[in-house]
């Protein structure tokens, strides 16, 4: 390992804190930022405490400001829910140094596009690296404490533009372990988080215990047929990926490396995390991000790859049009990166170029 790092991390939930810990337990110097405040108000005066697959306890710093996390700091680290990253993005834009590393955790919308286009704007270059998962699962707990229920074996990443890859592999891996796999630009990371179709899979066939606030088993309830929904999205998504000549992982493959289970039925596999202790508790809500982060902002976007591809994603598009009908909202307008963006001005291939060099620009017409 190079040395420690100061790493300024946009958040203050789950991941945040896990995310953290791990940093902390590694020898790194990790500080905090809750955009309304309220994330990080445990914390004065008492330390984060982190039990599960990270055990550590510390203080870390805290930000009052975009603008401090960003001076204070060698790397930015965006950890939040993805219908906060455009305020975030927008919050640190402004502050961010040529050459300042930042990484997604995890990637959302093509908002590592937003961010470069943003940079160039101030005529600013810098890394930006998009993970297309955490590195850590777990549950906050009350008051300044976090359940880090695992640590992931794999993570798929990418960075922009593509000419810094080697180096941000380095950092990534000094920072967190070698854990993470290069993945052929922003698209493939786009189609290497499963979380959407998981758990898209997973709220529909358990929306009544969720409305109930019902303290339920994650892995026990993704039954026979809950798991076959998933194995059939997961085609729809491995497809798009195949036309746009993308290899990703598999369900079976991200349950193995996440979980550490044997592969076999995707059912089977969550029975096992559940035997094990490791398959979670699904939302006690309605209001879950399970719904309200992931369909607009992972679902949505995998049936726009599935159109462009010309691959439609009938089951995705079905599941946004349901827990539209459900939830009385249109979740496919709700996506504010992809509506800033404006990607119906651009081609697919000028989003493929985009997805190398972060920057989104139309391809000039051949002169007649």
């Amino acid at each position: 390992m190079s040395g420690p790092k100061r790493i300024g991390i946009a958040g203050a939930g789950s991941i945040a804190f896990g995310t953290a810990a791990l940093l902390a337990d590694r020898g790194h110097d990790p500080m905090l930022w809750s955009p309304s405040g309220a994330g990080t108000a445990a914390l004065d005066g008492a330390p984060l405490t982190a039990t599960g697959a990270v055990e550590a306890r510390f203080a870390p710093r805290i930000a009052g400001s975009a603008a401090q996390l960003a001076a204070e700091n060698d790397v930015l680290l965006i950890a939040l829910p993805a219908y906060g990253h455009k305020m975030v993005l927008d919050a640190l834009a402004p502050h961010v140094r040529a050459g300042q590393h930042v990484i997604i955790s995890s990637h959302a919308s093509l908002g590592a596009v937003y961010l470069a286009q943003a940079l160039a704007a101030r005529g600013v270059a810098a890394p930006i690296t998009a993970w297309g998962t955490t590195v850590v699962t777990g549950r906050r707990q009350d008051g300044a404490a976090v359940q880090v229920n695992t640590l992931r074996a794999r993570v798929d990443s990418c960075t922009v533009p593509e000419s810094e890859t080697e180096s941000a592999l380095t950092l990534c891996r000094d920072l967190f372990g070698d854990r993470f796999q290069p993945r052929d630009g922003l698209l493939a990371i786009s189609l290497s988080n499963l979380n959407p179709q998981n758990h898209m899979g997973i709220a529909l066939g358990n929306i009544t215990r969720m409305e109930r606030g019902e303290v339920w088993s994650q892995g026990q309830n993704v039954t026979p047929k809950v798991g076959r929904l998933l194995e059939q999205l997961d085609l729809e998504r491995l497809a798009i990926a195949e036309a746009l000549g993308l290899e990703v992982k598999t369900i079976f493959e991200h349950f193995h490396l996440s979980f550490h289970v044997p592969v076999a039925s995707i059912s089977e596999m969550n029975q096992q995390m559940h035997a094990r202790g490791n398959g979670g508790t699904g939302p006690a809500t309605a209001d879950s991000r399970y719904v309200t982060e992931d369909v607009p902002y992972g679902l949505h976007l995998t049936a726009v790859l599935g159109r462009l591809a010309g691959r439609t994603a009938t089951l995705h598009e079905a599941g946004i049009a349901i827990f539209s009908a459900m939830y009385g909202r249109d979740f496919a307008s709700e996506n504010a990166l992809l509506a800033a963006l404006r990607l119906d001005r651009f081609t697919l291939e000028d989003l493929q170029r985009a997805a190398r060099t972060g920057l989104l620009r139309a391809a000039p017409h051949p002169v007649s």
